[in-house]
């Protein structure tokens, strides 16, 4: 628990003053993040990134990530989007000429990647953009709700949330995580009023508190079908970057969806 502290602690201090820079400081950190993140991916189902299918995965997800950088350099009838789709046929010919070390089964998991770490990722740079008290506003949320999932759980926790996946989770935990994330979006609120108002703010704030703990359990799903405790080992009490922003990876879609940004 004490090391668990410090690391948070300690990349707090870092993540937050690039959150608050943003441009392409921001930019840069979120495209090692996301490579990190594909790389822990790659490593969970057994593969290799720094392959000639990785690099491709790795272009492909800078593509999803900065489209607007691609498009300047692309004629008028082209666009990021085609360009992704080229990376994606190009994975598919690699199973051609690599004598099946890299399967059908692998591009799968590596597009998928792509578009899950991609996306999210790519979300979160469009959410600072749309501002920086919007963006503060669902970390604390997602933040809230790990606190409160985990504090209530360890307490009042006596039913299974989905034991098959993630055995310590429980319903009192998930119900104390949206009740973490109501309190502490009210109090952020009061402070920094968005442009809604705060009933249609706090509604959000229960759609995205449960779907942080959703991608929090889709996150155990992957390690427990690849049979690892932690996607990486780069944050030591925490595990790896998709252990730390897999809740994000889907809140910041939802927001985006839910036309705030």
């Amino acid at each position: 628990m004490k090391q668990r502290i410090i690391t948070a602690i300690v990349a707090l201090i870092l993540f937050v003053p690039v959150v608050y820079m943003g441009s392409w400081i921001l930019e840069f950190v979120v495209a090692g993040l996301g490579i990190i993140g594909l790389f822990e991916l790659f490593r969970m189902k057994g593969n290799k990134l720094f392959t000639i299918e990785g690099i491709i995965s790795i272009l492909a997800l800078l593509v999803l990530l900065f489209p607007h950088y691609v498009s300047m350099f692309l004629p008028e009838y082209m666009n990021s989007q085609v360009i992704l789709y080229l990376f994606i046929l190009l994975l598919l010919v690699c199973t051609v000429f690599s004598k099946n070390n890299f399967t059908f089964d692998d591009v799968a998991v590596s597009v998928l990647g792509i578009m899950y770490i991609g996306y999210g990722f790519r979300f979160l740079l469009l959410t600072r953009h749309s501002g920086l008290d919007l963006l503060l506003f669902v970390l604390f949320v997602v933040w809230a709700t790990d606190i409160g999932a985990y504090l209530i759980g360890r307490k009042l926790g006596k039913h299974k949330l989905a034991p098959s996946i993630s055995p310590n989770k429980t319903i009192e935990g998930a119900l104390g995580g949206v009740v973490m994330a109501l309190i502490v979006g009210f109090i952020y609120l009061t402070f920094y009023p968005q442009n809604y108002t705060t009933g249609l703010m706090l509604a959000l704030t229960v759609v995205l508190s449960v779907a942080g703990q959703l991608g929090d359990l889709v996150e155990s799903a992957f390690k427990r079908y690849y049979n690892v405790k932690d996607s990486g080992n780069l944050l030591p009490g925490h595990g790896g970057i998709l252990d730390r922003f897999d809740s994000l990876l889907f809140v910041l879609p939802i927001l985006y969806f839910s036309g705030l940004i």
